[in-house]
């Protein structure tokens, strides 16, 4: 029989939670830790759609990159919107599982996933705490056509993008909202940086530090873990079913 605790033990081992960041709430958020497990969701986020397709799929356990639990909870109830999933999942006895900057830093996780994905060899972390990751692609590429693989291997809707006028090659990637590390990727003499969450300013000071800056949506720079997540936790206990989420996807749309 397969618990919560024994999948919660696998996914500290692959991602210790002494890594995540002090504002971070990762960890095993909900349920009943001797709970038996036979179905598992996971999704980047516990949202409300995904808390139903967790009832009707019969999963006993979710697991997600966000937390599902972030600011203190002062109550549980049906009349506090914030609060309404938690009492559903409560009710359903669905347990949640949470990996979020512990999986963003740790080796095999969100950033090396989003290296692979863009089909780049990883050199090391991107920043002092660990977090971001720098690389090269096997031979240099046009910017514009680094665009159209970028879109099409991260399945995002639409790119926000600075070109800087120089080929891709030596690239930083940082999933979910890195900015702050731009001036990072620069200094390590990355051409190219992809990330998420890109405001107005970031985009004029990337220009100044000719960097090409590419913002490729929070979701559309994180989601690959999950399934690369599945793929290792099928291996691990092969009796128990695994699932992506079919609901939650890129929310938002550009028109």
């Amino acid at each position: 029989m397969t618990t919560v605790q024994d999948i919660f033990a696998f996914l500290k081992a692959a991602a210790p939670l002494e890594l995540q960041a002090d504002f971070d709430n990762a960890g095993f958020l909900v349920g009943h830790a001797d709970s038996e497990v036979q179905t598992v969701l996971l999704s980047l986020d516990v949202t409300d759609e995904v808390t139903e397709e967790a009832v009707q799929t019969g999963a006993q356990l979710i697991v997600s990159h966000h937390p599902v639990i972030f600011h203190p909870v002062r109550s549980i109830t049906d009349v506090c919107a914030d609060t309404v999933k938690l009492l559903r999942l409560i009710e359903n006895r669905i347990a949640v599982i949470s990996m979020h900057t512990n999986l963003d830093i740790a080796e095999g996780g969100v950033n090396d996933v989003l290296m692979q994905v863009l089909g780049a060899e990883t050199e090391g972390a991107l920043d002092a705490d660990g977090c971001g990751r720098v690389g090269h692609l096997p031979a240099p590429m046009v910017f514009e056509d680094f665009l159209s693989h970028c879109k099409k291997t991260l399945q995002v809707n639409g790119l926000r993008y600075v070109s800087a006028g120089k080929h891709v090659q030596r690239l930083a990637v940082m999933g979910g909202a890195g900015v702050d590390s731009m001036a990072q990727a620069a200094a390590l003499g990355c051409d190219t940086y992809v990330t998420a969450d890109i405001k107005y300013h970031d985009f004029l000071t990337a220009k100044e530090l000719g960097i090409n800056l590419i913002d490729a949506d929070h979701f559309c720079t994180e989601d690959p873990v999950i399934s690369d997540l599945r793929d290792r936790l099928s291996a691990a206990f092969p009796e128990v079913r695994f699932m992506k989420s079919a609901v939650h996807r890129q929310t938002v749309q550009l028109f």
